[in-house]
């Protein structure tokens, strides 16, 4: 409708009849809107998408062909004998110089809509596009975190394990503070970013839960730089690395030491360091876990390329490094 009242105005300016170019408006707007929709839902499916260019390239000249014939005579009997106002002189139909015309004109009406047409399906699938990915990363997301709460409990459970065989006094301690955590992920970790003050304290806890499994041989530390209180982070992100310090470290003078920390940098950044005694010579001998390998891959996912994660074997001393930008 936006298309047909231009063109009378236009049309209707430039020949100072409004009356004529309602008329011929009224003509050939069918014919335009017959050929563009047969174009785009019959001949481009067809034979573009199939690759036949030579049938697309017959049927639509031969459409064209068609449209100048139909145009040309119900202008002529409806709307006026003169059926080309716009040349200098009087033009006869069926010429050379009058078919041109009015097939360019058609080609300029199919190419024009085409343009918007193509334009809104290219937004249209687009955004569907991203909101299948924005579907997908949840799902791979809830995955992989879903992943990690069985793996720290069936670890934790193998250790609760241990000490009841051995009768131990720490035992109904571990159940409580199994318990805390199990609290903690099972109903403070749905949503998809949580308060890193209350990351920390889960962590804490769970430094608690391996001084009371190894006694006096744990000496474990967090250190905080920056104020931390308004920062949210991926929930559960940091605890595998934990992990791995009980998992694959190795005691010096007789103690698993435990180093973290937490940093607030100028540019926005929020840097994790951690790092734990170390012996390259010990192999672990234990199945390959689950957890670096899923933190990884939630970073990727997350944070893109915006994230920087290292590791070093320094003087006995296994060091990770993670920055990621601050939420």
């Amino acid at each position: 409708m936006g298309y047909f009242s231009f063109n009378i105005i236009r049309w209707g300016s430039y020949f100072d009849d409004y009356w004529y170019s309602l008329k011929s408006n009224l003509v050939e707007f069918p014919l335009h809107i017959i050929l563009v929709y047969f174009n785009f839902y019959f001949l481009i499916p067809k034979f573009i998408l199939t690759k036949k260019y030579k049938r697309y390239i017959f049927f639509i000249i031969t459409s064209l062909g068609a449209v100048y014939v139909i145009r040309t005579e119900l202008n002529y009997f409806l709307v006026t004998e003169n059926i080309w106002p716009e040349a200098e002189s009087t033009q006869q139909a069926f010429t050379f110089n009058h078919i041109i015309a009015v097939i360019l004109g058609e080609v300029y009406v199919v190419a024009f809509v085409s343009a918007i047409k193509l334009t809104v399906d290219w937004i249209y699938e687009r955004n569907r596009v991203e909101d299948l990915q924005k579907v997908q990363l949840i799902t791979e997301l809830n995955f992989l975190k879903a992943q990690i709460q069985p793996h720290f409990f069936f670890n934790t459970l193998n250790n609760l394990y241990a000490l009841t065989l051995e009768k131990s006094d720490i035992a109904p301690s571990v159940v409580l503070k199994l318990s805390d955590i199990m609290q903690y992920v099972l109903y403070d970790v749905k949503e998809p970013l949580i308060s890193l003050h209350n990351e920390i304290n889960y962590i804490q806890n769970y430094l608690d839960l391996e001084k009371l499994r190894y006694g006096d041989q744990v000496n474990s530390t967090i250190e905080i730089k920056g104020n931390i209180e308004d920062i949210k982070v991926p929930p559960l992100l940091f605890l595998p690395f934990i992990e791995n310090c009980f998992k694959h470290g190795s005691k010096e003078n007789g103690l698993i030491q435990v180093h973290i920390n937490f940093e607030v940098l100028k540019n926005k950044m929020l840097r994790f360091k951690v790092e734990n005694t170390f012996t390259e010579l010990i192999k672990s001998t234990k199945k390959h876990g689950i957890g670096i390998q899923n933190v990884k891959r939630r970073l990727e996912l997350l944070f893109d390329n915006k994230f920087k994660f290292k590791t070093a074997i320094k003087k006995r001393k296994y060091l990770v490094s993670l920055k990621i930008p601050i939420q």
